[in-house]
């Protein structure tokens, strides 16, 4: 038993920026959604680069910012899967980082937060 991981521990949760078109904010919403993870605001972004440069490269300057709360146990699938999508999918380039979660007050907040009732 001593090798068995505790399924009800407590995991850290971390804040994931995900910054992409907004045409693709929905598409990435749905993605994120596969990973059980429960709280999602979305905000609108602008890009920081000219217009001439926006033209020439055909970029989008409209971005929308999606901030997930992720238990620090799923960020390396949600981080690969995102990779993974910015670049096989069709003007789905995006940028994605996460910080650490340094405190949540009280314990239904965390379960809500974390998606996990059995906390």
């Amino acid at each position: 038993m001593g090798n068995s991981i505790n399924e009800t521990a407590i995991k850290k949760l971390k804040l994931l920026f995900t910054i992409v078109n907004r045409p693709k904010a929905e598409f990435y919403l749905d993605v994120l959604g596969q990973f059980d993870i429960n709280c999602h605001l979305v905000t609108v972004g602008m890009g920081t680069a000219t217009s001439d440069i926006i033209e020439l490269l055909g970029l989008e300057s409209h971005k929308a910012v999606i901030i997930s709360v992720v238990r620090e146990d799923l960020m390396d699938d949600v981080m690969k899967t995102l990779e993974e999508k910015f670049e096989t999918v069709r003007n789905g380039k995006g940028v994605a980082f996460a910080v650490p979660l340094s405190s949540v007050i009280g314990v239904n907040m965390y379960r809500f937060l974390s998606n996990r009732r059995d906390v």
